[in-house]
């Protein structure tokens, strides 16, 4: 499946090929820090396939709990994470973190990693009362529903 993608703020852009059967959450502490939430969901580009189209990535490795060092790749304007992938010359499997790409809706998780770093409120997710839209904050924290309140 063709996939394309984007930062937040648009300057970088990217387009590549999946396998929507191999999209994957990971749970492990580094991810959850990397996305500012309790997990990453990603997919492998088929090898050689991601493409920059636009913008410039900021790189930086990190060297996981396994010593193996993974390539961290982001928009240096707005810190959208663009991709991870094995340190070392391309062509290579890059890993896309599904929230970038444009075709999101249809790339579902098909399994869980590290599944011993979740966070346990994660099982109680159905319980927690949803909304269709946020409501407004204010400045000194306040939830309400704006200013016809």
């Amino acid at each position: 499946m063709k996939v394309d993608g984007r930062c937040h703020c648009g300057s970088v852009r990217f387009e590549a090929e999946v396998d929507p059967a191999k999209v994957v959450i990971c749970h492990c502490t580094d991810c959850q820090t990397l996305s500012g939430s309790a997990f990453r969901t990603v997919v492998p580009a088929a090898e050689g396939t991601f493409r920059l189209l636009a913008g410039r990535l900021k790189r930086y490795v990190k060297t996981g709990e396994s010593g193996n060092e993974r390539e961290q790749t982001f928009c240096p304007d707005c810190g959208t994470p663009v991709y991870s992938a094995p340190v070392g010359p391309q062509p290579k499997v890059v890993a896309l973190p599904v929230g970038a790409i444009r075709q999101r809706d249809a790339l579902v998780p098909s399994d869980q990693y590290w599944s011993r770093s979740a966070q346990a409120w994660l099982r109680t997710l159905a319980d927690i009362p949803a909304r269709e839209t946020q409501p407004a904050f204010g400045a000194r924290g306040e939830i309400g529903l704006g200013p016809a309140e």
